[in-house]
């Protein structure tokens, strides 16, 4: 399942860099902020998959 959301991560990051490629050409505060939420959504889903792994692992060693 790794797999999936790194490439997913990947794609994520790739269009957030796009974006704020295209926020300096322009001079455009808002693709900017578009930029920058995009990554940190992309960093969060990779926060968000190794927590939940580790809970899910320790609750299946306390049961």
């Amino acid at each position: 399942m790794l797999i999936p959301i790194l490439l997913f991560d990947v794609a994520l990051v790739a269009w957030s860099l796009h974006l704020m490629e295209k926020a300096v050409e322009n001079k455009e505060f808002s693709m900017m902020l578009a930029g920058t939420l995009v990554a940190l959504a992309a960093a969060a889903m990779l926060v968000v998959y190794f927590l939940m792994g580790h809970c899910m692992t320790y609750l299946l060693q306390v049961s």
